[in-house]
Order: structure tokens, then C-alpha cells, then sequence
């Protein structure tokens, strides 16, 4: 998703506080009690004026973000300590439950004795320790727990638990505890996808997480499956040292790489059956010419007859899925869409185009945002968004997703490409990725393509944030950088995309019974689905 590329400061001193007061905070980056509540108190009021909050999502969680948010204005004005405070406006920031919402150190704010695995502004992240297993958890139940699913195969760790140990407890704390309490402290915008994110974290040396939930070593206690618990200490290394075993990633015996780019591996039967499985990794910086180069190849080896199969389980988000979904699979479809929250962000955020629009450069993230030069997503921005300024609205229009495939007028209905696959198009999704991936199997599921099995993507989508730092009142102290969802995506269904991700066909869920086969079954599962009618 796309966030503002200048970041603003403002001064957020009330009339009500002392000079001495403002005085006294440019001394503390903690401020004092009275200026963190007037930063407590601005944040509610700028997330009030500013959300795009999602009511489908505050339904399905059954909570009210506004309300989680003012629960902690005591906790937030009695931190005392930079890490105190930190991690209170962490929570505050992640009781919105927004995956895509978090907080950024700033140069010359709060600062962290370690901040391994945090965001920097303007600065390099300092990458996590891993630990040498990888977490999964258990889907088979809505408690189930978490399990071992993955090693490091490296002879420095010769005594490690098992594939498929279910996890007791996490540093000192039964993992039931360590749940709950680490939940506070994880962005995510639905239950299924903050287990997933949580079992992530629990094997990194993450600053993500407060001291009570961290240690210099990861102590697992595990249950085997003969009922045997075991106790190991794990020490934390460089992830890039590590080589997996593979136990959990996604694998398929019995087809051969034919294709790798940095945006798929195309994967074809040794045995000559009539599919195709692209192992998906995003929509980044080269998807287009990399989707290009697959059609191109799949032309010269007679593949664009063959059912495609993708596996999005490990896929990130990025920009123009629907630029790939034209050239994956034959039928014309319906593309997301999307709008903008008005507020007092709106016009920087759209002078903030401007500037990307005169240099060339609207892209979120080092990834092009549009198809075109950007002039159509200008031409709303300058007309709908800032009439709906003007005229005091809510909402500007819902028009195609950031106007990248299509002006403001189109209903969203894309037609093939010249050059695309011509046979049936199926899905192997899963928990681990979202945004611009929720968007493409919205697509996939709302116009009815194709059969989606597994379980559904992380279910966080949005049209673009709006970060700024935030100073003390009166004074010029920076404290965090913090971020607002400013926009819905609007799925090809009408419906809100953001907690709301597309269902599957046929619920597939990890667990640790089947993590060593669990790729096999979905494809088997998928091809099925393929060769039987689609009913409406």
C-alpha cells in the first residue's frame, strides 16, 4: 500500500498547558504526563477524522477500534520510560487491528536499547536474529496451539525438536499465555492471519515484542507426539546462514522448474499432464515483465492450453494484479476498486501525487502504481477527490483500484490480454501475505474464475496510508512516525476488503498432522476442483 512520502511534524501543544510545561518536554523524549495525554488525545482525534475504518472487520472481531484505543489513555500517560512509551503507542497503533498500520523510530525520537526487526525511518532496519526452527501453527482447531514445522539443517544444532512437536511453552510461559500477551504487540486484521504472524515472531529475536516477551535465547518447551515434552534452548543467528530443511514451504514431487523469476517458479509434471503450478512470490518490481516473459514461454513450449495452478501461499502484496490476472487465465473479470477517507489530509496527500506525478514516479514502495503515467489517477484526484473536499463529504467516489487499469468513468471490466492462458485458472492460497494478494484472490473468488482451496490470504487491503512524526505539544521533540488507512479497497463484490478476505471453496487447514504433505493434498484438491463443473 502506498503511504505519503513526506512526513510532517506538527506541534500538538493545547492552549490549556503551561509554557513551562512545553518548556520541560523538549528536555524528556517522554515528555511529561500532561503532554503525553495531549499526544494521546491528538492521536484519537486525527484516527476519528482520519480512518477508513472497516465495519466488516470491527463486526466479524466484534470490537470498536475507537474504544480498544481509549482503554489504554491511562497506560499511555503513565510511561515513564522511552521503552514504556514505545510500546504503549505500539498498542495503541495496533488496537485498530490493521495489519498494514504500525510505527516508525525517528531520528531524534524515542529510541529502543534494541530495535532489531523495527521500521526506521530514514534509516536501516536492523534485521532479527532467527532462531533454527520455523513456528507454524496448528489450524485444526481455533486453539489448537502451534507446532514445529521447519529446520535448520546445520550441524551446530545437532539435538532439535521434531517436525510436527507441538510448542508447550515460550520462554518460561505456556504458549496459551505467551499468545494472548504478544497479540497486543502484532499488527494483523483477522485471527487467522495473526497466527501466522505470531508464530513467525516467536522464532525471531524481534524488537517487535517488549522485553517480557523476549530473551537471549529461545527456550521451547515441547510435547512430541507420543506425549513426550522436551526442553530446548535455542540461540538466535543470522537468517541468512540458515538452510531449511523445507518441511514447510511449499513443494510438489513430480514436477520439474522450468521458469524461475524473482516473481514466480514455474513448475511443469515430469508425466506431461496438461497443468502448470506457478509458486507466487508477489507483485513487485519486475511482475510485469516477469508475467511477459512467462506468457512468452508458456506460448513456445504449448503450455497456454494447460490448467494453471497458483500457490500464493508465500506471496507478498504489491501493485497490478490485474495486469497478471489478464494474461494468467481467459475469462473477462471485474477488478477491484477503490476511494479515499476526505480529511485534512487530503490535500497534502494529494499535493504529495503531484510531486511523484512531475517526477515520474507513483509508486508505492519502489513499485509502480499505475499502468499509465499516472495522468488518469491525477484527473480524479484533482476533480472527484477535491470537490468531495469541498463539498464537505465523507467518501470521495469508488472508482478501478487507484485508477491503474482503467479512468474513473469504466465499470472495472478488464478483457484478456491478446496472449494469455487459455485453460482453467485455480488457487492454492494461504494465511501468510495479504493486501494487493487479498485483492487478487478477491478477484479470482467474486467473479468466480476459478476454485480457491486452502484457507484464505491474511485479509488486510486498503488504498493508501498517511504516516507523519509526531511531536510533543509545544515543542519541536519528535516522538514516533505513526500511520492512518485512509482508504477502502473495495473487493469486484461490492463489499469492503479490509478483515473481509475472499472465502475458499474447500477449507484446507495446516496442521501438525499433515505439514509434511499438506502441498501434495491441495494440489490434488485443486486439480479436482478443475475437472469438475463450477456451479454458480
Amino acid at each position: 500500500m502506498n503511504k505519503s512520502h513526506r512526513l510532517l511534524g506538527f506541534a500538538l501543544c493545547g492552549l490549556t498547558l503551561a509554557v513551562v510545561a512545553c518548556s520541560e518536554a523538549s528536555l524528556s523524549k517522554v515528555g511529561t504526563p500532561e503532554l503525553r495525554a495531549e499526544l494521546f488525545d491528538t492521536i484519537i482525534a486525527r484516527t476519528e477524522r482520519r480512518e477508513a475504518f472497516s465495519p466488516v472487520k470491527n463486526e466479524r472481531l466484534g470490537f470498536d477500534p475507537v474504544m480498544e484505543m481509549e482503554a489504554l489513555r491511562d497506560v499511555v500517560i503513565s510511561a515513564n520510560t522511552e521503552p514504556e512509551l514505545y510500546y504503549t503507542l505500539a498498542r495503541l497503533s495496533h488496537a485498530r487491528r490493521d495489519r498494514h498500520l504500525d510505527l516508525y523510530l525517528v531520528a531524534g525520537g524515542l529510541e529502543l536499547p534494541d530495535s532489531a526487526g523495527l521500521d526506521v525511518l530514514g534509516g536501516e532496519t536492523n534485521e532479527p536474529g532467527q532462531a533454527p526452527v520455523k513456528i507454524f501453527p496448528d489450524y485444526s482447531e481455533e486453539d489448537a496451539g502451534y507446532f514445529v514445522g521447519d529446520l535448520a539443517a546445520d550441524p551446530r544444532w545437532p539435538e532439535l525438536p521434531a517436525i510436527g512437536d507441538q510448542i508447550v511453552s515460550v520462554n518460561g510461559m505456556l504458549v496459551e499465555a505467551w499468545h494472548d500477551s504478544a497479540t497486543a504487540f502484532m499488527r494483523h486484521s483477522t485471527t487467522i492471519a495473526l497466527r501466522w504472524k505470531l508464530a513467525e515472531a516467536m522464532a525471531l529475536s524481534t524488537a517487535a515484542f517488549p522485553s517480557h516477551l523476549r530473551a537471549a535465547e529461545l527456550t521451547l518447551v515441547v510435547r512430541s507426539s507420543s506425549g513426550t515434552e522436551s526442553t530446548y534452548s535455542l540461540p538466535f543467528a543470522d537468517p541468512s546462514e540458515l538452510i531449511w530443511t523445507g518441511s514447510g514451504d511449499p513443494s510438489y514431487p513430480g514436477l520439474g522448474l522450468e521458469l524461475k523469476t524473482p516473481t514466480f517458479d514455474l513448475l511443469v509434471p515430469e508425466d506431461n499432464r496438461r497443468f502448470v503450478v506457478l509458486i507466487w512470490r508477489g507483485f513487485r518490481e519486475t511482475m510485469v515483465s516477469d508475467v511477459d516473459a512467462l506468457v512468452e514461454f508458456a506460448e513456445s513450449q504449448g503450455l497456454l492450453d494447460h490448467a494453471l495452478v497458483m500457490d500464493v501461499t508465500r506471496s507478498r502484496g504489491g501493485s497490478l494484479g490485474a495486469y497478471a490476472m489478464q494474461r494468467l487465465q481467459p475469462l473477462p473479470f471485474k477488478t477491484t476498486f477503490g476511494n479515499l477517507r476526505i480529511s485534512d489530509v487530503t490535500e497534502p496527500f494529494v499535493e504529495d501525487k503531484r510531486l511523484d506525478f512531475a517526477a515520474r514516479n507513483i509508486n508505492d514502495g519502489g513499485v509502480s502504481e499505475t499502468i499509465d503515467d499516472g495522468s488518469w489517477l491525477m484527473s480524479w484526484l484533482e476533480s472527484d477527490v477535491l470537490g468531495a473536499l469541498t463539498r464537505g463529504e465523507a467518501y470521495s467516489t469508488n472508482v478501478p483500484f487507484k485508477l491503474a487499469h482503467a479512468p474513473k468513468e469504466s465499470d472495472g471490466i478488464l478483457e484478456p490480454a491478446p496472449k494469455h492462458f487459455r485453460g482453467p485458472i485455480g488457487i492454492i492460497s494461504g494465511p501468510s501475505g495479504g493486501s494487493h494478494l487479498d485483492q487478487f484472490v478477491s478477484i479470482i473468488v467474486d467473479n468466480d474464475l476459478g476454485p480457491v482451496v486452502g484457507m484464505p490470504p491474511g485479509g488486510y487491503s486498503n488504498t493508501w496510508e498517511w504516516e507523519e512524526v509526531l511531536t510533543f505539544p509545544g515543542t519541536d521533540q519528535p516522538v514516533v512516525a505513526f500511520m492512518w488507512n485512509i482508504g477502502h479497497t473495495i473487493r469486484p463484490n461490492g463489499e469492503i476488503a479490509e478483515g473481509n478476505p475472499a472465502a475458499v471453496d474447500e477449507w484446507i487447514p495446516l496442521t501438525r498432522a499433515n505439514v509434511e504433505t499438506y502441498y501434495a493434498r491441495m494440489l490434488e484438491r485443486v486439480l479436482a476442483l478443475l475437472e469438475s463443473p463450477r456451479t454458480p
